[in-house]
C-alpha cells in the first residue's frame, strides 16, 4: 500500500499515480507508467513515456516531475514615488545552493490553493505585505522550471499607496516576511549586481521597465 496511491497521504489524497495518463494532446508522446515517489506535501512523480523523435524513431524516456500546484505573484508599485514594494524572507534552497545568506528580495507570491489566480494573489499580497489590494492587472503566465517542475505562475501588477512596516506572513507556517520599499531605478541596478536574484521578481521588474508603469514613453 502506497500513501497517495491506494491510501490517503497526509493531505487526504489518493490516485496520484493517475496524473497525466489520459493526456492526448501530443501524438508523439505516449504515457506508459506513473510512479509516485513522494507525497509528503507536494508530489514527486517518475513518469515513463514513449517519445517519437523528429526522424520518426521512438524511444522510452523517464522524467521526474515535482508538482506543487500553480501559483501567482504580483509587483506592487507606486508611480508617484517611483518605487516598488518587495518582500524579504529566508529561502533554504537558495541558501544551500550558494546564496550568501538565503535572504531573497522577491515580489509577493504564493500558491493558488484552489482559488482563482486573481483571488489568490490578493490573499498573498495581504498576508505577505499587509496590503489589501483591489483590482489587479494580469501581466503574463510562465512555466518557471519546465524541465522538472509543473508549476505555472500567473504574474500580476497593482499600485500601492504606502509601505506597510513590520513582519508579515503566517507564523504557523513558519513565515517571517518583511517588506522593503525600493526606488525602481535602484531595483533594476540590483538585478545587475545580483542583489535581486529571484527569477519572478526580475521578470516583473523588467516588464515594468519595458511595457509597464515605468516605461519611458
Amino acid at each position: 500500500m502506497t500513501d497517495g496511491v491506494d491510501t490517503p497521504d497526509r493531505r487526504g489524497r489518493t490516485g496520484l499515480h493517475l496524473h497525466g495518463r489520459d493526456l492526448t494532446g501530443n501524438p508523439r508522446v505516449r504515457i506508459h507508467d506513473v510512479e509516485v515517489l513522494a507525497s509528503n506535501w507536494y508530489i514527486l512523480r517518475n513518469t515513463t513515456f514513449d517519445y517519437q523523435h523528429n526522424d520518426g524513431h521512438w524511444t522510452r524516456e523517464q522524467r521526474e516531475t515535482y508538482d506543487r500546484g500553480d501559483g501567482a505573484t504580483i509587483l506592487l508599485y507606486n508611480t508617484d514615488r517611483e518605487t516598488v514594494l518587495l518582500t524579504c524572507q529566508f529561502r533554504l534552497p537558495a541558501y544551500v545552493n550558494g546564496h550568501p545568506d538565503g535572504m531573497l528580495l522577491e515580489t509577493a507570491a504564493g500558491l493558488l490553493d484552489g482559488d482563482s489566480p486573481s483571488e489568490a494573489i490578493r490573499r498573498e499580497a495581504q498576508e505577505e505585505t499587509g496590503h489589501h489590494i483591489g483590482e489587479v492587472q494580469p501581466v503574463f503566465e510562465a512555466f518557471m522550471s519546465p524541465g522538472s517542475v509543473t508549476e505555472r505562475l500567473h504574474f500580476f501588477a497593482a499600485p500601492y499607496d504606502y509601505a506597510a512596516t513590520g513582519s508579515h506572513g503566517i507564523a504557523t507556517e513558519g513565515e517571517d516576511i518583511t517588506t522593503v520599499e525600493i526606488p525602481f531605478p535602484q531595483a533594476l541596478t540590483m538585478i545587475r549586481t545580483g542583489d535581486i536574484a529571484d527569477a519572478k521578481t526580475i521578470m516583473l521588474l523588467q516588464w515594468a521597465a519595458l511595457d509597464g508603469p515605468f516605461r519611458r514613453r
